[in-house]
């Protein structure tokens, strides 16, 4: 086995950045508490700001039990809070530079300065706060050009959520808004486009989150499919027993045909699981070629790539998630870049292809350019 030594230095690349920014961030921290407390601990600010830095990983120790959820809770924050100081820092410490050179007092102008940054983080917190737990609804009509079955409808409301993310953050009450939103379209389907658990399934268990997701009803049914997060988590098998037990199939590289054969919805195993399935999962070709491609194919597939195999496989909705669209900016330029679509809607094609930006977030519950949504679609069919 061919030793992996560019896998090592990238990781000691990206601990030592995370390191210097860590000291950076720190040395910050100590010249504006220096204002107001003379005799701070170094020692002390360093543990404090190693313990918040690395919260999220340290609170994922089972032992620790609900102390360790609330350090978690505190790291993920920390996620957002460090992007925001990687923004707002340098233009300060540039402020500041100018001031000293200037031959102002550091005495008068760091405090200043200070409170400038704590008033800007603020901010964004309290913004991304709003976006993350306000979500919205957004409407997409598409049009469908393959005749209806006989007697079956030539309309369908289909509603949909991504990347909800339950766990120690995202909980039940979220979970209820949730469930009200989708009951609220009045549904002839209801998907779930991957991510539905945050990593563990444990807080999904614990909070009996069940009992809530059970809510969800829509005419011909609700169906999921697993993301990322349903890997990482490691109860797979797990999770797609408890959603069936409500009423709720996890399609696996499966297809169903509802509405009285009218309609198929096909639903593929997330990109992960060609590295963590042992049965890797279908080609998109494998899963829809068998089908009968007179009738309109929608297709669920967590993560947004290979649009173009998608279309030629015979899809005519393609549903996606996953990019949360950057969560928290400027992460969206960067997934703007990465994805064929990072969010939103297009036309590939003959294929519809949207993407959501998500209802729950991963780490923080932060959205800065982005926002919490529900996607509600009017599938129309109509004569080729």
């Amino acid at each position: 086995m061919k030793f992996p030594f560019r896998m090592i230095l990238n990781t000691l690349l990206v601990l030592l950045i995370f390191i210097g920014l860590q000291l950076y961030i720190g040395w910050n921290m100590y010249l504006f508490l220096s204002s107001y407390v003379s005799d701070i601990s170094i020692f002390v600010l360093g543990i404090s700001l190693t313990v918040v830095s690395l919260g999220y990983a340290i609170g994922r120790i089972k032992w620790l039990g609900p102390v360790g959820r609330f350090i978690k809770v505190i790291g993920s924050y920390y996620f957002a809070l460090l992007e925001f100081f990687i923004l707002v820092l340098p233009v300060m410490d540039l402020i500041g530079w100018i001031c000293h050179l200037a031959g102002a007092d550091s005495k008068a102008y760091i405090p200043i300065l200070g409170w400038a940054t704590v008033a800007l983080l603020g901010i964004f917190l309290l913004r991304g706060s709003y976006n993350a737990w306000s979500p919205v609804v957004r409407k997409y009509e598409v049009t469908v050009a393959k005749k209806p079955e006989p007697g079956a409808p030539r309309k369908y409301t289909i509603a949909v959520a991504s990347d909800i993310h339950l766990g120690n953050i995202v909980g039940n009450r979220y979970l209820a808004k949730l469930t009200g939103l989708l009951n609220g379209l009045k549904p002839d389907l209801t998907l779930l486009v991957g991510d539905v658990l945050d990593d563990s399934i444990e807080p999904f268990l614990r909070n009996k989150m069940s009992n809530e997701m059970k809510k969800l009803s829509a005419k011909y049914g609700v169906f999921a499919v697993l993301g990322n997060h349903e890997y990482y988590g490691g109860h797979v098998d797990r999770y797609v027993k408890e959603m069936s037990e409500i009423g709720i199939p996890v399609l696996r590289d499966e297809v169903v045909s509802v509405a009285g054969g009218a309609i198929y919805i096909a639903g593929r195993k997330d990109l992960t699981a060609v590295r963590m399935d042992p049965e890797g999962r279908l080609s998109v070709s494998d899963l829809l070629t068998p089908l009968d491609h007179t009738k309109p194919i929608v297709l669920l597939d967590h993560q947004p790539y290979a649009f173009d195999k998608a279309q030629e496989a015979g899809a005519d909705v393609l549903l996606c998630g996953h990019t949360h669209r950057g969560q928290f900016a400027p992460n969206h330029f960067i997934t703007k870049r990465l994805f064929e679509l990072d969010w939103g809607y297009m036309l590939k094609e003959k294929m519809h292809v949207i993407v959501s930006s998500g209802f729950g977030s991963w780490g923080p519950p932060i959205r800065l350019a982005s926002r919490s949504e529900v996607i509600h679609i009017e599938l129309t069919l109509t004569e080729e």
